[in-house]
């Protein structure tokens, strides 16, 4: 199994934190968010190396950060050659290029850079797994139809296979929300270049799951553990000296 971190946004919505600083890379509790990922990934045995995508801009910020990095996984950084917010390739677009780059062939976890959470990532790829050849993406009932509505909102069967998705819809239809944090099986990492031949939606990677659930079966693992979208400086600021992980 490979993992790959998204890290190739701008966030400017984080100004001036991220001008000289990528995101995933800010310290909080002591550690960067990059560092608290890598923590949850080092216990999955059968995972051998987490590629990690970014930027031009942000390139050799990341090969520094990796090349300090203790740990168990091999890390292979990824340059998507874009140098500022409006010509970025899109989560999405961006995750095609390591495919095509890293010519991945087995099963892949993908994990946003700027989520912070807390459950075991083993119960996740035991459900994962027990669900393939379908993929399986990570929800969290966020408890507020209005918080929902920043997200992408799911509705689920008996069975947590999703029946629908919306990426931050105006009127959610639960508070079931989806993380950046899936799941694609080996078989099914053909269907982003389906979906990017079809869409011309290639950044918020929930615009991909909404199309793969009208085309097949998408399941969900739901957890009540923390978590943290670090979206704005007013949620950084509210744990970047609390957070422990």
């Amino acid at each position: 199994m490979k993992a790959l971190i998204l890290a190739a946004g701008y966030a400017t919505r984080l100004y001036p934190l991220t001008i000289n600083s990528p995101k995933p890379l800010l310290p909080i509790g002591g550690k960067t968010m990059m560092d608290y990922i890598m923590d949850k990934l080092q216990d999955i045995s059968d995972l051998d190396e987490v590629y990690v995508v970014t930027n031009s801009r942000f390139y050799r910020k990341f090969e520094k950060w990796a090349s300090e990095r203790k740990g168990k996984k091999k890390i292979a950084v990824i340059n998507d050659h874009t140098m500022t917010n409006e010509e970025r390739l899109g989560a999405i677009g961006d995750i095609e290029l390591v495919l095509k780059k890293a010519e991945v062939k087995d099963d892949l976890l993908i994990i946003a850079g700027d989520n912070l959470f807390s459950f075991d990532m083993n119960k996740f790829l035991d459900f994962a797994k027990a669900k393939s050849p379908s993929c399986s993406i990570v929800l969290h009932n966020i408890g507020s139809r209005e918080e929902a509505s920043k997200y992408g909102v799911v509705t689920t069967d008996e069975d947590n296979r999703l029946l629908t998705f919306s990426e931050k819809p105006s009127e959610p239809e639960s508070t079931l929300v989806a993380i950046c944090l899936y799941y694609f099986p080996s078989v099914k990492l053909k269907r982003v270049k389906e979906y990017l031949d079809e869409s011309e939606h290639k950044d918020a990677p929930g615009n991909y799951i909404s199309w793969l659930v009208s085309k097949e079966a998408v399941y969900g693992f739901v957890f009540d553990d923390e978590w943290y979208d670090i979206g704005d400086k007013d949620i950084y600021e509210s744990i970047k000296d609390s957070y422990n992980g």
